[in-house]
């Protein structure tokens, strides 16, 4: 059952230098459905693909608005996504309370991964089996991280997570220079466009199984403020003109059809 009994907490070494825990908790990530995100100079962007369990359920919901300048989307235990993603609502709302300031980018990320990390060296703890990809906007302008079940945490230009990922980080790298210029619309068509490389040959992109989320900043002009474009999330059928305008010349389906998998991994 176990391998070589070094797998059976979160805190002990293997002779190769592994704690299989953590590698556990990577593999529900990589069985999560896909979800990119990419970054502009003035926007970021989120895309997911949802799942259902089975035909009579609803899908999962993948994207999740954390404050107005901020959200995440995740890949694997939704549960514990929600566990973290409550967090990070209680420290935005303390920063709000006590410094009167959106809270920044990199210092929420640093305290989810801090929290991570604290649960390989407690025995009774297990690692947070979820991925997250965190967008947001601060004074320093539009940020993009990537949260690893270590606790690791890494600011990314473009990222993909979740199962088949590879194909949509392969279409990232292959237009990885073009995205520090694009715009929002633009920005949106190319993150539907990686995850339409990460499909099933089978499956397409729907309304129902899709889901996009934006935060950016307008262009102030020459000498302009710029201004916050609050996180927005795209579900049902606002996904339609953009899904349009992605995939145009492809055909799009009204209905989405559902993998049979587990209602906990998404």
């Amino acid at each position: 059952m176990f391998r070589n009994n070094y797998d059976n907490d979160a805190i002990t070494f293997s002779p190769q230098g592994r704690i299989f825990q953590i590698e556990y908790a990577s593999e529900a990530v990589k069985q999560g459905s896909v979800t990119v995100g990419l970054c502009s100079k003035t926007h970021v962007v989120l895309v997911a693909l949802k799942r259902n369990a089975e035909d009579l359920s609803s899908y999962q919901k993948k994207i999740i608005g954390v404050d107005t300048h901020l959200g995440l989307s995740l890949a694997g235990l939704a549960s514990d996504a929600r566990v973290l993603s409550n967090f990070m609502k209680r420290q935005a709302l303390a920063s709000k309370m006590t410094y009167g300031r959106p809270i920044p980018i990199e210092r929420i990320v640093d305290q989810i991964g801090d929290r991570a990390q604290t649960n390989t060296q407690n025995y009774s703890n297990r690692p947070y089996g979820v991925g997250l990809l965190v967008a947001g906007v601060d004074d320093t302008g539009p940020h993009l991280f990537e949260f690893q079940p270590s606790g690791m945490t890494q600011e990314m230009v473009a990222c993909a997570i979740g199962a088949r990922s590879q194909m949509a980080r392969t279409y990232l790298e292959r237009n990885l220079d073009s995205f520090e210029g694009c715009g929002r619309e633009d920005l949106v068509t190319h993150g539907l466009k990686a995850l339409k490389e990460s499909l099933n040959q089978d499956r397409e992109l729907t309304i129902e199984n899709a889901s996009v989320g934006v935060v950016g900043v307008s262009d102030g002009g020459k000498g302009g403020k710029r201004k916050l474009e609050g996180f927005k999330l795209y579900d049902g059928e606002e996904m339609a003109p953009l899904l349009e305008r992605a995939l145009a010349g492809e055909g799009l389906k009204a209905q989405g059809e559902g993998q049979g998998e587990s209602m906990d991994i998404s």
